[in-house]
């Protein structure tokens, strides 16, 4: 049956263009059905012919399940089995959909629906509304949190802002669990879940707030599936209307699927089985949003007939990082353990991932720049490289790293540490403070730098001990936790600094993170990066508490984390680094160890089977390797190993990362030729300028300061300063030793020819 027999698609179900329409626009549409299947590996080509009845497809990452599924249903399409304007295609994000829906069009299957479950769904309730109910939908609020707010002092709660957001991802997780507000206590005990609040006062929110929507004539998000369910529930008409526009349902990402969704797909589909789904339970890692991989793993059991494809073929990644991903879940357990998949790569052998220890947290961050400046040295885009981290609370050191290398970033899923609410708000209160002094705070003077920092976070709701569970509350105070670590890392390097000279660093840490920035390395926490990838992936704080986070309490929990891991590995296309810290700060206690989850992979480490880590096929990254000759890594650095310490070359003290950079503590006399300094600055302003980039960006202040100290005869001497790394000893090394012999460079060359 061709396009023009079949009836038009109501206005609730939008169209697209035609198969021809796309020919004229797109010359290099398939221009045959067979032809869709060009290109297609055996599983791949199972899953796009495989047209009638259930279908489930268990697609490993990087398996080209989109490819499969896109070329599935283009097929069916292109070879009149299935109509355009009848298929309906559910996805989670936005993103996807509209790559869902780019793919279809360049195959020729331009009417068919791709979209979001809520999307599809709004459509829907947008449409039947005035017939099921009457009237127009009620507005959808834009800020539900508010709505919260409000049910809280209603019920006499009162939320800060962290738990605020902490309850709305609670009621918004009884929703989609289909769970009343009177069942929410014993719903959140049965799977383990940490309420940020007693759970009767959240039950209580709850009810308020839902009583708050009707007074007010609103409704939220969850709000457009739980009405579309229960309008197709009630009204067999409307049903039955939707049935027989949409007639075959693919649904993407099943491990995700959420009971609410569930139920929703159900009605979609009746008494009906041509429904393909696809996913992957080792990549499980929303539950806490409602997500659940029973769905997935319970299909054959629902649809015994159903055809079952595994996709295995890994196109993504190397060999060696595909090896690591199998071994991530060789000690798994649980239900989603017993159906994990054996990935094998296709592609050309690559690097052994790099496991790397590190004496400190600012070490990791340091050591990660200086391999990522390697990288890029060696012709990777900053666009294709990527630091994951557990939490967002990491970011800010990886921040700061970045930017006293001169490495341009940008952050994913979440803002710039000092734009975030919390540490912009504790910044004014620390300004205040050290301005006029703050009584209500119990400031002293005579009391060190940290109990005075300590004093006014306290003020903004920080506590010694971290609240329980994960969620927005816990991300708050690990933000301030890292201000109060900030400040006690910022006192041992200066003894005698003042609150003041304190706030001095934050405003000059936050200016330098601000620089403008085009493509560059990717900051992201694990769950962010899920659906991408990169050529280059550095994995940090693989540490226990960590990796598993320390609230993961319950075997379920540690199994999630495990995943979570694995999703970040599976990110690596061929580049993949693995790192931990002994300790949280520099001279600490070296009382952390590598993650549970890197038994038996990492070197030196028991292997499952009594091999050595990995088979034998782990790399361990001594100090950091040289691609250059002349380029040498500076004379502190740590190797893994080494327990010495750096010390001031002046008076033996222990110097922390910051101090490092001068080889000297902060207050002890500088030997820096005065004269060299300031031509040194003169250039960097001229460089940073032809670039368009900030100063810092060439050379920071620190590594200009220690590069006039030591006056270098000879690139052997530059390269060991730290702070100039193999890119800019490449780029700026002849430039900087023509200054230091008194010889003139870029325009001062100019000007001498002037003068003369």
């Amino acid at each position: 049956m061709d396009n023009a027999t079949h009836p038009p698609p109501p206005t609730w179900q939008h169209g697209g263009v035609t198969a021809a329409t796309h020919s004229t626009l797109f010359p290099q549409v398939p221009e045959s059905p067979d032809a869709v299947l060009d290109g297609l590996d055996p599983e791949q080509r199972a899953v796009a012919t495989a047209l009638h009845g259930p279908v489930c497809v268990l697609a490993g990452a990087g398996t080209g399940k989109t490819r499969a599924i896109t070329h599935r249903i283009a097929y069916g399409v292109r070879a009149g089995i299935l109509q355009p304007n009848t298929v309906l295609a559910v996805t989670f994000t936005n993103r996807a959909a509209g790559e869902m829906r780019g793919r279809l069009r360049q195959l020729g299957a331009g009417g068919v629906q791709a979209r979001t479950f809520h999307s599809a769904a709004l459509r829907q309730l947008q449409f039947f509304w005035p017939k099921a109910v009457g009237g127009e939908l009620p507005r959808i609020v834009d800020r539900k949190i508010q709505l919260v707010a409000d049910a809280a002092a209603a019920s006499h709660i009162r939320l800060d802002r962290g738990e605020l957001r902490d309850v709305t991802a609670e009621i918004e997780w009884s929703k989609v669990t289909q769970t009343v507000p009177g069942d929410y206590a014993a719903a959140a005990h049965k799977v383990g879940r940490e309420s940020p609040r007693h759970p009767a006062e959240i039950a209580q929110i709850y009810a308020d707030y839902e009583k708050l929507k009707r007074d007010r004539g609103v409704i939220d998000f969850e709000d457009v599936l739980l009405l579309t369910v229960g309008i197709l529930q009630d009204r067999q008409d409307i049903a039955e209307q939707v049935r027989a526009q949409y007639q075959h349902f693919v649904v993407d990402e099943y491990q995700d699927v959420s009971p609410l969704q569930q139920r929703l797909l159900d009605l979609w589909l009746g008494d009906r089985d041509n429904l393909c789904v696809v996913g992957d339970a080792s990549q499980t890692i929303y539950s806490f949003t409602g997500a659940t991989p029973d769905h997935l793993l319970n299909f054959r059991t629902r649809h015994p007939s159903a055809t079952v494809v595994k996709l295995v073929r890994d196109y993504r990644s190397s060999p060696q990082v595909v090896h690591l991903a199998n071994g991530v879940l060789a000690r798994a357990k649980g239900r989603a353990a017993e159906h994990r998949l054996e990935l094998i790569s296709q592609r050309e052998a690559g690097p052994e991932p790099e496991y790397v220890e590190y004496a400190d947290e600012p070490t990791e961050a340091e050591g990660a720049a200086r391999r990522i400046r390697g990288l890029i040295s060696s012709g990777v885009s900053a666009g294709e490289i990527a630091i994951l981290f557990r939490t967002n609370g990491q970011s800010e050191i990886y921040e700061q790293a970045l930017a006293d290398a001169g490495v341009p970033y940008q952050l994913r899923g979440a803002e710039r540490f000092f734009e975030r609410p919390e540490v912009r708000k504790a910044g004014h209160s620390l300004r205040a403070a050290a301005r006029f002094g703050d009584n209500d705070a119990g400031l002293d003077e005579a009391v060190d730098l940290p109990s005075q920092v300590r004093a006014v976070l306290s003020g903004e709701g920080w506590t010694t001990q971290p609240p329980a569970g994960s969620g927005v509350t816990r991300e708050r105070w690990e933000s301030l936790a890292a201000l109060a670590r900030l400040a006690e890392d910022f006192a041992r390097a200066k003894p005698e600094a003042t609150l003041a000279d304190f706030v001095a660093e934050l405003d000059e840490r936050a200016n330098a993170q601000h620089a403008p920035t085009v493509e560059g390395v990717t900051l992201a926490s694990l769950h962010a990066a899920k659906g991408l990838e990169w050529d280059a992936v550095f994995l940090v704080g693989v540490a226990e508490g960590m990796m598993p986070i320390s609230y993961a309490k319950t075997d379920e929990q540690v199994e999630e984390e495990r995943r979570l891991l694995y999703v970040g590995v599976t990110r690596a296309r061929r580049h993949l680094g693995i790192s931990w810290a002994l300790s949280r700060s520099p001279g600490g206690r070296p009382n952390r160890r590598p993650s549970r989850f890197l038994d038996g992979l990492r070197p030196g480490s028991t292997g499952p089977a009594g091999r050595g880590a990995n088979g034998g096929r782990g790399g361990v990254e001594h100090g950091v390797r040289s691609d250059d000759a002349a380029w040498e890594p500076p004379a502190g650095a740590r190797r893994r190993g080494d327990r010495k310490v750096a010390r001031c070359r002046v008076c033996g003290h222990t110097l922390d990362a910051a101090e490092m950079k001068l080889m000297r503590c902060e207050d002890c006399p500088s030997d820096m030729d005065e004269g060299l300094y300031e031509r040194l600055i003169e250039w960097r302003a001229r460089t940073a300028a032809e670039l368009g980039q900030p100063a810092f960006c060439v050379f920071t202040d620190k590594t200009l300061i220690a590069i006039a100290e030591a006056s270098p005869d000879d690139e052997r001497d530059l390269s060991r300063i730290p702070g100039v790394g193999r890119r800019k000893f490449r780029t700026y090394g002849s430039d900087v030793l023509a200054i230091c012999a008194g010889q003139a460079v870029g325009d001062e060359v100019d000007d001498v020819v002037e003068d003369d």
